[in-house]
């Protein structure tokens, strides 16, 4: 690869009017010093309830380069970056957060690596400005659904990254709505590097993403790439089934030949507690998987766009119902 790519930036944004103007800023300023230019930024407004659409509409207005798609409501930060593939163009794509949590001067190296024949590039994130607490479940949960899941996932690796055209194309194709996209990008495969990236404070505003959607966002990573936890339920119910058998021929020996019978009306209260306990835990697990099967059967679209814009001016998406990139595109 000797021509250095044409590259979009795709960023995903709800309620992030505190920070649009230094991440543009920073943006335009990164991608102004990449060769082979002009460089473009998509933009996809997930359901802003603030001015962020505003400032975003200004800003197209006064850069061709710049590309909205707003989304009918919010569909959440997986759903939006989904969009921002859809609609997005380029040689390579670099998907990062509007929080600036994600710096944009990174983007040359992610650049040099795909000019070395690597086709995603991610970010290892590094020296975490969260509290203790956050980092030490982030820690633990990378861990954990790495040793779980059946494809090798990075460790410490966020959404934030470039993605070669052809990498692009294929996440195009996975149609599933609890997306996982970070593992998605992995599954597909290709050459795979990771850079140290130091992950820095929240620019302005505050974060999105509350406990309850860091918890969904987790239970959609270890769901779609493992079923070590339906594994583990029937190996539960294998043990205790075994237990029980063993405890069976214990309890007719004591009858027969040691002329008592077992006494324990307590550990036979825990046992019955902690059995009730066990199945009601893997129902819901179950539940889970059988929910996702229900989701991917009603066929749903993952997102609704509103809006198009591109240089200021206002597109209609039904020019190209089949290939939403091209809407957008060069």
């Amino acid at each position: 690869m000797t021509m250095y790519p044409k590259v979009s930036l795709a960023i995903p944004l709800h309620n992030e009017e505190a920070v649009i103007e230094e991440l543009l800023r920073r943006a335009r300023a990164t991608l102004d010093h990449l060769p082979n230019g002009p460089h473009r930024v998509l933009f996809v407004d997930d359901g802003s309830s603030d001015h962020t659409l505003d400032h975003l509409e200004r800003a197209a207005r006064e850069d061709s380069r710049i590309q909205i798609v707003a989304l009918s409501r919010n569909f959440g930060h997986q759903a939006a970056l989904t969009a921002a593939l859809d609609y997005i163009d380029g040689d390579v794509v670099v998907v990062m957060d509007g929080d600036l949590q994600d710096p944009p001067e990174v983007i040359p190296q992610f650049v040099q690596k795909y000019l070395e024949g690597y086709d995603v590039v991610y970010a290892r994130r590094t020296n975490r400005k969260e509290s203790w607490l956050l980092r030490s479940c982030y820690f633990i949960f990378y861990r954990l659904l790495a040793n779980l899941s059946e494809i090798q996932l990075p460790l410490d690796a966020g959404d934030f990254g470039l993605m070669s055209r052809r990498v692009v194309e294929h996440l195009r194709k996975l149609p599933e709505h609890h997306r996982y996209l970070r593992g998605l990008r992995s599954w597909v495969g290709f050459n795979q590097i990771g850079i140290e990236v130091e992950r820095s404070e929240r620019h302005a505003g505050t974060s999105k993403y509350s406990l309850w959607r860091l918890l969904k966002l987790a239970s959609d990573g270890i769901f779609a790439f493992s079923i070590v936890p339906i594994r583990v339920a029937a190996l539960l119910g294998a043990g205790t089934i075994a237990i029980s058998v063993l405890y069976a021929f214990y309890a007719l020996y004591a009858k027969l030949f040691l002329e008592r019978s077992p006494q324990g009306f307590t550990a036979l209260t825990m046992l019955l507690v902690f059995l009730s306990g066990s199945l009601l835990l893997f129902l819901g697990i179950v539940g889970e998987y059988v929910g996702r099967v229900y989701e991917e059967v009603k066929g749903r679209p993952i997102y609704v766009v509103g809006r198009l814009i591109r240089g200021g001016s206002e597109l209609h998406e039904e020019k190209d119902a089949v290939s939403p990139a091209h809407i957008l595109g060069r």
